[in-house]
């Protein structure tokens, strides 16, 4: 009886086996596993807005105070985590864990410590040296019957892309209040996407300015992100009440304005933005990319210089729920050895087919088909595949080449005079 329980349990088990394994969808990139490490426990009731926001998309949050003797970013080799929030300003965190192409928001205030700032550093963001300057404005301040000394921000300079902030537009401006940053100029991968106004600058509240700020106006930002090249996305902010229920929920006017808001536009800002750095948004991927000669179905092992080729490639969008066709008229593919010999702009069938044909160039050795595509807010995406290109076998090239005509008549016409002249010289008396 046991035995027959037993083969019951075995063959139920392996029925739902496949169920199991087709739940996990191996190729949406959103990530689902974030650690939230907090100060104190606090914080998980006073930003639980954003917090909830975030599990009502499906992501599971693991919350843990910065010093948790059983904290651990890695077991055996692997990552525990696909992304990680830092809401806490005096913790350690460790580059390997975006260096691995995770994602990371790190949220800091006065009391960061130079951990936080040197991997700010890292990533071509520097905050104020000053521990106890903040961003102060008195033009673009948000009025308020509590905040006199106008270090509550209203700013609604935002970047240009529907890709890291949605496209609906964001109408009322983000509160914000907390430390300066500067972004690196010689960095390529860091944006602004929430900046201070010309006015504002990065001082202390408590004391008088003995010497100009060295943060003033726009090049002050309130927000950045990062995308690095292995595609890991990273928010940088120095504001953690930026994130919090009671700046979502105020009301604001902004200094200078008639328009008073009921609600500020954090909530809105804060989601759309954690869409893009968590890879809800503007993530990309390529397949099947292939090549055949013209006229042909099968993609071939060498190329023989002057061969008409064709071509493809396909790419897609994730929307957050499925992989959608990419749609745009910039995709280039590279001919490629050592140099580009070819640079194609590729046509697309809004299906998220791109295809393009042109000719092998005159040219032997072994060539890439290479792909390097990068736009602003979408990941980059880099493509290789190796051919190698022949030149001409000796019995594949014109019998006949109209430009060797000359020679032709030259050799004919010195054979034809030699017979000339034979016949008159032997038959000459």
């Amino acid at each position: 009886m046991k035995m027959k329980n037993f083969y019951f349990f075995f063959i139920f088990a392996i029925s739902f086996f496949p169920l199991l394994c087709f739940s996990f969808n191996e190729g949406a990139p959103t990530d689902r596993r974030v650690l939230v490490l907090l100060d104190d426990y606090s914080l998980k009731s006073s930003h639980s807005i954003f917090f909830n926001s975030l599990k009502s998309r499906g992501f599971n949050l693991d919350f843990k105070l910065a010093d948790d003797p059983t904290l651990a970013l890695k077991r055996y080799g692997q990552f525990l985590y696909d992304a990680l929030i830092l809401f806490s300003p005096s913790t350690d965190p460790v580059l390997d864990f975006v260096d691995s192409g995770r994602d990371l928001i790190l949220a800091a205030d006065a009391s960061a410590s130079d951990l936080i700032k040197n991997i700010a550093t890292e990533c071509g963001v520097d905050f104020d040296e000053d521990s106890s300057a903040v961003v102060i404005d008195h033009k673009s301040y948000a009025i308020s019957g509590t905040e006199g000394d106008h270090t509550l921000i209203a700013s609604d300079d935002f970047i240009q892309s529907d890709v890291i902030l949605g496209k609906n537009k964001i109408e009322a401006p983000v509160l914000f209040k907390g430390i300066a940053h500067s972004v690196n100029a010689a960095s390529s991968l860091v944006l602004k996407v929430l900046s201070a106004s010309p006015s504002a600058y990065s001082a202390s509240p408590k004391s008088k300015l003995s010497s100009p700020p060295l943060l003033t106006g726009t090049a002050i930002s309130l927000v950045s992100v990062v995308q690095a090249r292995n595609n890991a996305r990273i928010m940088i902010t120095g504001s953690l009440d930026l994130f919090s229920n009671r700046l979502f929920r105020t009301a604001v006017q902004k200094a200078g304005s008639p328009n008073k808001h009921e609600k500020s536009g954090n909530e809105q800002f804060v989601t759309e933005i954690s869409k893009w750095v968590f890879h809800e948004r503007g993530h990309l991927k390529a397949l099947n990319l292939g090549h055949q000669k013209v006229g042909e179905a099968e993609e071939p092992a060498m190329y023989r210089i002057k061969d008409d080729l064709k071509f493809s490639v396909e790419i897609y969008e994730w929307s957050g729920k499925s992989w959608e066709p990419y749609v745009a008229d910039d995709v280039q593919v590279q001919f490629y050895m050592m140099s580009p010999y070819v640079l194609k702009t590729l046509s697309t069938n809004g299906k998220g087919l791109y295809h393009a044909s042109f000719k092998v160039p005159d040219v032997y050795g072994v060539f890439q088909f290479k792909i390097d595509y990068q736009r602003l807010g979408y990941t980059s995406l880099s493509l290789s595949k190796q051919i190698p290109v022949r030149p001409f076998r000796h019995n594949e090239y014109e019998r006949f080449i109209t430009t060797a005509f000359p020679y032709y008549g030259a050799s004919f016409s010195t054979m034809a005079g030699f017979f000339i002249f034979s016949i008159v010289y032997l038959y000459n008396k």
